[in-house]
């Protein structure tokens, strides 16, 4: 009596008997799936699956496993007739990589080849016996709106910076008229929790839906990443069709030169890690991210403010410091409420969601309205004890003269300010790295001053001179700014107290 293959089972014998490998070492031979690869098929289609996400290290076959994954819904048993299937990257090239890697896998199978038509003027795999068609996308939201996907591969989806991408959402929608819809994201991860695959990863990994499944390999990021041993928990064709050797001198070259080490980190160990440099780790931000003591702030705080221009963000940071020397911060952000749904599609981020979350203030027409933020500035500083106040310079006349016309001409704002050069942004930079270094935060993970931490960069100058600056063009980084011109001013002024003391005493 033959025995009934379980679902996972009968697709992985149909790949081993129908597909080729495209390239690389066995190119060529029929298709000997490895354990790692076998599990992550039974683990999609032996129980209830909506999405899966598989994440490794690069050169593990990642595009090639969606490859088959895709042909079994195209041409294999998985078909439906009739079907629409996709896969969508950031860029025509990324996109185009699916498609020729499939196109070799039918042009050397006899079997594929006599059922599957390539057509490669359009990037498309069409079966006529079926009626089934794939298409490839690059990030181009209006190709995606009125399309009927059962089948779609999200490739690299690491790349999206930020949390949004409309080429995602057009295309996760979009399947919502199939009975069983499928969505495959097959990606190294991406550099900053901030971005769409890292949420995706952490809610799947928290388990909140069921039926979206989390295949991923890792490196611990307190191992040692240069040795095989970690390199392999990573990656799983370590030593098999991945080249141990080169990928050893990767780690080698990252090793000798510091520069190298997050790309290096983030594309080989699969490890989140900004390739930017950026300014404050993601794991000593996390290490600071307790709730703020509203007991902190009763005995005084020191405030900062980053005005911004137009529709930039503005962002008004406070601290006080806790029994413990730990200072808890508080934070308002603002922004002009029109065109707000617009910009956060332009930019790829939710200032719409945070606005209504209650996290982002927004102020009246289509530019920062000043009288607004003056009159929120003085509420706080009637609501806490702020004994010292300082700002960006820029914009400050027309604060100081918004400030008094509401009445809040008491407000003890700094006679100079805070200059935005690396005269005054490296020791302020300094007092907050070290206190972030030290634990002595805590800032309640803010989503935006989160955002904006994951955004900072360090702009380097002549004789370790630095400032602050973006990582990308649609980043913002005022909340930094703001936080590292209260720590410094706050830490200033205990210094001077202190100093004080010590004359008095004497």
């Amino acid at each position: 009596m033959a025995v009934r293959l379980s679902r996972g089972n009968r697709n992985i014998k149909w790949i081993e008997t129908f597909c080729r490998v495209p390239e690389g070492k066995f190119v060529g031979q029929p298709v000997s799936l490895r354990p790692w690869q076998r599990k992550i098929i039974r683990g999609i289609y032996d129980t209830p699956t909506r999405r899966a996400i598989i994440s490794y290290g690069r050169k593990n076959a990642k595009t090639t496993m969606a490859g088959f994954l895709c042909l079994l819904h195209s041409c294999g048993p998985e078909a439906k007739a009739n079907s629409q299937l996709y896969s969508a990257a950031q860029s025509r090239e990324q996109a185009s990589i699916l498609f020729n890697l499939m196109a070799k896998i039918v042009r050397m199978s006899p079997d594929l080849s006599a059922v599957v038509r390539v057509v490669e003027s359009s990037k498309q795999l069409i079966c006529p016996e079926l009626g089934t068609v794939y298409r490839a996308l690059s990030a181009e939201a209006s190709t995606a709106y009125g399309l009927s996907p059962v089948f779609v591969v999200h490739d690299e989806l690491g790349q999206v910076v930020g949390p949004r991408s409309q080429l995602y959402e057009a295309l996760e929608t979009a399947g919502g008229a199939q009975e069983e819809p499928l969505s495959i994201i097959i990606s190294t991860q991406a550099p900053t929790d901030a971005d769409l695959l890292s949420m995706l990863i952490d809610d799947a990994a928290a388990g909140h839906d069921p039926r979206t499944k989390l295949f991923m390999w890792s490196a611990p990021a307190d191992a040692d990443p240069f040795t095989k041993t970690t390199i392999k928990k990573a990656n799983p064709a370590f030593g098999d069709f991945l080249n141990a050797d080169v990928v050893m001198e990767q780690a080698q070259s990252a090793k000798r030169m510091p520069a190298r080490e997050p790309a290096y980190r983030n594309l080989i160990l699969n490890q989140r890690v900004n390739r930017n440099s950026p300014f404050v780790s993601q794991s000593v931000w996390k290490a600071n991210g307790a709730k703020p003591r509203p007991e902190d702030w009763e005995a005084g705080v020191t405030a900062a403010i980053d005005l911004s221009e137009l529709v930039d963000l503005t962002a008004l940071v406070w601290v006080g410091k806790g029994a413990d020397g730990a200072w808890s911060v508080g934070c308002e952000f603002f922004a002009p409420a029109v065109g707000v749904r617009d910009r956060a599609l332009r930019d790829r981020v939710p200032y719409d969601t945070w606005a209504d979350q209650g996290y982002l203030r927004l102020t009246p027409g289509a530019s920062i309205d000043y009288a607004f933020v003056a009159g929120i500035v003085g509420e706080t500083c009637e609501r806490y004890q702020v004994d010292h106040f300082t700002f960006d310079r820029w914009g400050m006349r027309i604060m100081r003269s918004e400030l008094a016309h509401l009445g809040y001409d008491d407000i003890p704002l700094d006679e100079k300010g805070h200059g935005q050069g690396t005269q005054d942004m490296t020791p302020a930079l300094i007092a907050l790295e070290t206190e972030l270094l030290n634990g002595n935060l805590r800032h309640g993970n803010h989503p935006i001053l989160t955002w904006c931490a994951a955004n900072a960069v360090i702009d380097r100058r002549a004789a370790g001179d630095r400032k602050l600056d973006k990582a990308k063009s649609t980043g913002r980084i005022d909340g930094m700014v703001a936080l590292a011109m209260a720590i410094n001013r706050a830490m200033a002024q205990q210094e001077q107290q202190s100093v004080m003391g010590q004359v008095l005493f004497i």
